[in-house]
């Protein structure tokens, strides 16, 4: 711990509990990558591990690094971040690799690594969301020069993400709301910026519903039926989350003891925290909600120090955006909601969805560090 204190700056309690998290991470995604190991690696469970540690090692070092870069950077960065993302996500849309009939990923030309272009969105629109509304606090209340700006790249982004992903568009349009509500945009355009959202969901489903092949929307009207019934096949993911959080008990299986992992679909990703539950009991899955928790409170907390818009609404958008991600997938594991196939952030197996939380956390740890800076330069003053 005190060689990373010594190389590293910001929030310690952050650094502490991504680290703790990742310990569960790496024990939770070895324990319930057993049955993929034996589909399509000839049993080999540690090539598994050896990939997500590799991610999880990159992931680190775009925290590290974005977390030594100051945090006003990002600013300017935004606005290029989201000129990029929108044609990324047309082109998702129209010719990226179709999976469940979703197409959310982008190939690399020549090379089997495909990229997830709504997680670089996801976090391109948060920071430019938070630089609009930080410049325009001046005149706020104002709803073409103050409020449309917000409101029109906000649409665009999360209707282009919606097609293929509902969650994600569902999270990132929720933050961005939140976002409005802490920048003290006038609440009527708030709810204008709700409603308006809402109708186009609307329209979008209606359409897919009434068309020979509903795509996704077919798929989470499914979602949500199986979602509303107490017993039946259709609810079969939930039934087997069920059951590995009621055979852990208090005092869980142990590590690498988990047996609805070989029962339970995508245990190393959508429903790790089942498995976190099964194997590390009660105590476990109390434990990794905490760490949430805290991390939450630590962003709220920078935010609070901090003496700019931008970096208050910064800190406050990635805390928000990855811990409601975190709620929304622990309460899927517990069957409090439907099915989404949100990852839980700095746990869950996977490739982009790791790396831009990482550097997420990093622009986090960019703030902290900035205000300890100041801090100290007060205190000496």
């Amino acid at each position: 711990m005190n060689w990373l204190f010594t190389h590293t700056k910001g929030d310690r309690v952050i650094w502490i509990v991504v680290i703790l998290l990742s310990i569960f991470s790496i024990l939770a995604v070895y324990s319930s990558t057993g049955t993929l190991a034996y589909k399509y690696a000839e049993g080999n469970t540690e090539r598994y591990l050896l990939k997500h540690l590799f991610t999880f090692l990159l992931s680190f070092g775009l925290m590290y690094g974005a977390h030594r870069i100051r945090y006003t950077y990002y600013s300017r960065l935004s606005q290029i971040a989201l000129v990029i993302a929108i044609p990324m996500l047309l082109i998702t849309l129209v010719i990226g690799t179709n999976l469940n009939e979703a197409s959310r990923w982008l190939t690399v030309p020549g090379t089997t690594i495909t990229f997830q272009t709504s997680d670089f969105a996801k976090l391109a629109l948060i920071m430019y969301v938070a630089r609009i509304l930080s410049k325009k606090q001046d005149n706020i209340k104002d709803f073409r020069t103050a409020f449309l700006p917000v409101m029109i790249p906000v649409l665009a982004v999360c209707m282009l993400i919606l097609p293929a992903n509902f969650s994600t568009a569902a999270v990132l349009f929720t933050t961005c709301l939140f976002l409005m509500f802490i920048g003290r945009v006038n609440m009527k355009y708030i709810f204008i910026m709700l409603g308006t959202g809402l109708l186009l969901l609307s329209i979008f489903v209606s359409i897919a519903l009434l068309s020979k092949n509903p795509g996704r929307v077919g798929t989470w009207k499914n979602r949500v039926e199986n979602f509303m019934k107490e017993d039946g096949d259709g609810n079969y993911q939930s039934q087997q989350a069920k059951i590995a959080i009621a055979t852990g008990g208090l005092k869980g299986k142990g590590p690498g003891h988990s047996t609805q992992r070989n029962f339970l679909p995508h245990p190393y990703s959508d429903f790790i925290y089942a498995i976190i539950v099964e194997e590390y009991g009660l105590a476990g899955g109390v434990l990794v909600v905490t760490l949430y928790i805290i991390l939450f409170y630590r962003c709220v907390r920078i935010a609070y120090k901090s003496p700019r818009a931008f970096a208050t609404l910064l800190s406050v958008g990635c805390g928000f955006s990855l811990i409601f991600q975190a709620m929304i997938n622990m309460a899927v594991a517990v069957n409090l909601f439907p099915v989404t196939g949100q990852p839980l952030p700095l746990v869950s197996m996977g490739g982009t969805s790791i790396l831009f939380t990482g550097i997420a956390v990093g622009i986090i740890l960019s703030i902290s560090r900035e205000s300890e800076t100041e801090d100290t330069h007060a205190a000496a003053e």
